[in-house]
């Protein structure tokens, strides 16, 4: 029961992630750089904040007692997320919100998954080691399961390719307006890999979970002081870049704007923040209950490749597209449901 609640929490979290960018499609005469970081001031300020007031009882006492290391380690990671993040919203950009999510996230899932195990071998002493996982049933499903993720991953962007060479600019740019396969290509891959580092700066900040749970907080809701610091280390890297495009865009003006829709731009802008930071409260509370963290990432990931997935239907990115290509990135959604089996299968196995 606790590892189907585990997988039910992961889901939502994804639907959440998945779902996040289609506010902003409803933002209207706002350069990209102007409402990105408006949703982000509530994705990695407002709502981590209210979300660890209400969860965690003397979350800032616990900040104030946690070991300087530790606090930077945790906030530097979530720097190099921020970089992830702000690649992240460029992918979403260039090559819309399924292809552009199946890449970055192919990544993302492989070395989130796989590194922190790897890293335990070498530098710790924590059982819980890549070792350990080749030597138990648990261990080999969750690595078949990410090996199947991947894959499945990699049709999808095969599905893509494909997409690009049927048709023409102007029925790509129907859909996706900025749609540039080989930029988002690139800044995909950038944001697949710096994204992992989420699932590191969980680790680096485990203490403050423990002292969470110590002070009388559901375990359920442990992360979420970790996700204060780690938030904060993302803001930093977006604020900076959103600021430097808003002074060379000449685009400062967007926030007062009337000629726009300010208040919608605003509340969509909030509105999309708030549901991307969903995603990892329910990580959290997945991961809780999982007690796997290379298992939990696989799952996050693939769930929001899937709603992703099927919200690229629903915009019509796929619109004109042949029966292969749309065969194709249908294979490539049913190998990411099955790694989820895989994956949610081990998980049920003791060590």
């Amino acid at each position: 029961m606790q590892a189907l609640l585990g997988v039910l929490f992961h889901f939502i979290g994804g639907f959440a992630s998945g779902s996040f960018y289609i506010p902003y499609k409803r933002v209207k005469g706002w350069n990209w750089e102007s409402y990105w970081i408006v949703g982000g001031l509530f994705s990695w300020l407002i709502i981590p904040f209210i979300a660890a007031w209400l969860t965690v009882p003397g979350f800032m006492d616990i900040i104030g007692a946690t070991p300087g290391n530790v606090l930077f380690w945790t906030y530097f990671l979530g720097v190099l997320w921020g970089i992830g993040g702000l690649t992240f919203g460029l992918s979403m950009r260039y090559l819309g919100m399924s292809l552009g999510m199946a890449v970055a996230l192919g990544f993302c899932s492989a070395f989130g998954a796989l590194i922190p195990p790897i890293y335990r071998e070498f530098f710790s002493d924590d059982p819980n080691n890549f070792t350990a996982m080749l030597h138990s049933n648990k261990g080999m499903f969750v690595l078949l399961g990410t090996l199947v993720c991947l894959a499945g991953i990699a049709i999808c962007g095969k599905a893509g390719m494909m997409k690009e060479k049927e048709l023409s600019h102007e029925q790509k740019t129907a859909t996706i307006q900025e749609f540039n396969l080989r930029k988002g290509l690139a800044v995909a891959i950038v944001s697949g890999i710096l994204s992992a580092c989420m699932s590191f700066a969980i680790s680096a900040g485990k203490t403050m979970g423990d002292a969470a749970v110590a002070n009388n907080a559901n375990p359920l809701f442990k992360n979420n002081v970790i996700f204060v610091v780690i938030m904060l280390g993302g803001l930093t890297t977006n604020l900076i870049w959103c600021v430097f495009l808003n002074k060379r865009n000449q685009s400062f003006g967007d926030y007062t704007n009337k000629s726009t829709p300010l208040a919608r731009n605003y509340f969509f802008a909030a509105l999309a923040g708030t549901t991307w930071f969903l995603q990892f409260f329910f990580y959290g509370m997945g991961e809780s209950n999982l007690g796997n963290d290379a298992s939990s990432w696989i799952l996050h990931m693939a769930f929001i490749i899937l709603i992703s997935g099927v919200w690229g239907f629903v915009l019509k990115e796929w619109k004109n597209a042949s029966r292969k290509t749309l065969s194709t990135i249908s294979l490539g959604i049913f190998t990411i449901i099955l790694s989820v089996v895989l994956v949610g299968y081990g998980n049920s196995l003791s060590n």
